[in-house]
C-alpha cells in the first residue's frame, strides 16, 4: 500500500475563527489582497480585524465563476496596490481565484503556460504568495485542496491550475459565516460535499488515512444537511456542514473523485450552471451507475463492500444494503431544492458531446469502474 498525504500548513476550525485571522497572517506580508465575492460587504469584519492588526488591504471581487480574464486582472490589480499576500473569503470560486492569482504572482509568464488540457501544462516553480483562504459555504472543500478550477469561455470548459505548492498556507474555516447562506445554496454546496465524501470513499485511490474523514464526514453531512436547509440558524449542524466539507477537501485531495466530477467539470465549462447543483443532480444517479456496472462485470471489487459501508453510514442502519444507500440518497435530492440538469438548458443532443469531455475528464479515471459510453449517457439522461 502507497499513498501520499497532503495539505494547507495550518488549519483553523471554529465558532468566531474568523476573528483570529489578523493576528495569525501577520508574519505573512505587510498588505493582503482580499479576495471576495460578489457582496464584498460579507468580507466587513475581516477587513475591520486586518486593520486592528496593522495589515493594510485591498479588495478584489469575483462575481462568478472564475475565468483565466479573472485571475489576470486579480494579478494585475494585486501588483498595482503593492499587494503581498493573498487572503480569498467565499465559496469556492473565490478561493479557487485567490489560489491561482497568488500562484500568479509569483511566477513567470502566462497563466496559459501553467494550465492543463487547454495550456502548456508547465509546473509551477516557484510557491505561491503566502495564501489564506476563507470558505464561506461548506461544499467544495477548497480551503484544503492544491488545484484552482477556472473556466475558459472561448473553449467552453473548466481546467484547473494544480501544483503542490498551490496548497493555502492557513485555512481557516468558521462555521459562523455559512449561517445565514439561503436553502439552494445549502442544498448545492452540502451536496457537493456529501460527493466529495462519497467518491474518494469508493474511488480506486482510496487510502486509509482518507477513508477516516470521509466516514466521519458522510456520518455528519448524513445527520445535518437536511437541518442546514431546513433550520440555518441550527449551529451543530452548520458546524457538522461545515466539517463535512473540510474533510471532503482532504478526501479528494488526496485519493480522487469519480464520475459525478468527471461530470461536473465539462458541463460547469459549456452550461451556466453551478458546481455544487450538478453535483447534487448526478450524484443519485452515477451511484446506481456504478453499482450496476461493479455488478454485472466486477462482482469482486471491493468498491462494492464500500458502496454498503455508505449506506449504513446513511441511513444508520448497520447492515443496509448498498441499493439502500441510492435509495436515501435520491429522496434527499428530491426533498430538497435541486433541480433538473435541464434547467440549465442541457438537452438530449448535448448529451454524446458531455460524454465524450466526461470520460476524459481527469476526476473520471478515479471511477471505482470505468463507465461505458452507454452507460455515461443513459446516467446523464436521468437528470434531465
Amino acid at each position: 500500500m502507497n499513498f501520499e498525504f497532503a495539505t494547507a500548513t495550518r488549519i483553523i476550525f471554529g465558532a468566531g475563527a474568523i476573528s483570529q485571522v489578523g493576528a495569525n497572517v501577520k508574519n505573512l506580508g505587510r498588505r493582503a489582497l482580499v479576495v471576495t465575492g460578489k457582496n464584498p460587504a460579507r468580507a466587513e469584519k475581516l477587513l475591520a480585524n486586518l486593520s486592528a492588526s496593522g495589515i493594510g488591504a485591498a479588495t478584489f471581487a469575483v462575481t462568478g465563476e472564475p475565468e483565466i480574464a479573472t485571475v489576470e486582472n486579480g494579478v494585475a490589480f494585486a501588483k498595482k496596490k503593492n499587494c503581498d499576500f493573498v487572503i480569498a473569503i467565499g465559496g469556492g470560486s473565490v478561493i479557487d481565484a485567490g489560489k491561482a492569482i497568488a500562484a500568479m504572482l509569483a511566477n513567470d509568464g502566462e497563466l496559459l503556460d501553467y494550465l492543463e488540457i487547454i495550456g502548456r501544462g508547465k509546473a509551477l516553480t516557484t510557491p505561491p504568495a503566502p495564501f489564506i483562504a476563507i470558505p464561506t459555504t461548506a461544499g467544495t472543500g477548497a480551503e484544503v485542496t492544491r488545484n484552482a478550477v477556472l473556466a475558459s469561455p472561448e473553449h467552453k470548459i473548466k481546467v484547473s491550475l494544480r501544483s503542490p505548492l498551490m496548497l493555502p498556507r492557513i485555512a481557516v474555516v468558521d462555521p459562523e459565516l455559512t449561517y445565514d447562506l439561503p436553502p439552494a445554496l445549502t442544498t448545492s454546496t452540502g451536496l457537493d460535499a456529501l460527493t466529495q465524501l462519497i467518491e474518494p470513499y469508493v474511488c480506486l485511490r482510496a487510502n486509509p488515512m482518507t477513508d477516516g474523514f470521509c466516514e466521519q464526514g458522510i456520518f455528519r453531512a448524513a445527520r445535518s444537511l437536511r437541518e442546514a436547509v431546513f433550520n440555518g440558524q441550527n449551529k451543530s449542524a452548520r458546524e457538522d456542514m461545515a466539517l463535512a466539507s473540510l474533510f471532503g477537501g482532504l478526501a479528494l485531495a488526496n485519493a480522487g473523485l469519480g464520475a459525478v466530477h468527471g461530470f461536473a467539470g465539462p458541463i460547469g465549462g459549456m452550461f451556466p450552471a453551478p458546481h455544487g447543483a450538478v453535483c447534487a443532480a448526478l450524484l443519485p444517479h452515477v451511484m446506481a451507475a456504478n453499482l450496476r456496472a461493479l455488478r454485472e462485470r466486477e462482482p469482486q471489487n471491493q468498491a462494492l463492500t464500500r458502496y454498503q459501508k455508505v449506506a449504513a453510514l446513511l441511513t444508520g442502519q448497520p447492515h443496509a444494503t448498498a441499493d439502500a444507500g441510492v435509495e436515501w440518497v435520491q429522496k434527499l435530492v428530491a426533498d430538497l431544492p435541486v433541480p433538473k440538469l435541464g434547467a440549465y438548458d442541457i438537452r438530449e443532443k448535448h448529451v454524446a458531446n458531455i460524454v465524450a469531455k466526461a470520460a476524459n475528464a481527469s476526476s473520471m479515471k478515479a471511477n471505482p469502474i470505468a463507465l461505458t459510453p452507454d452507460e455515461l449517457a443513459q446516467t446523464l439522461r436521468l437528470t434531465l
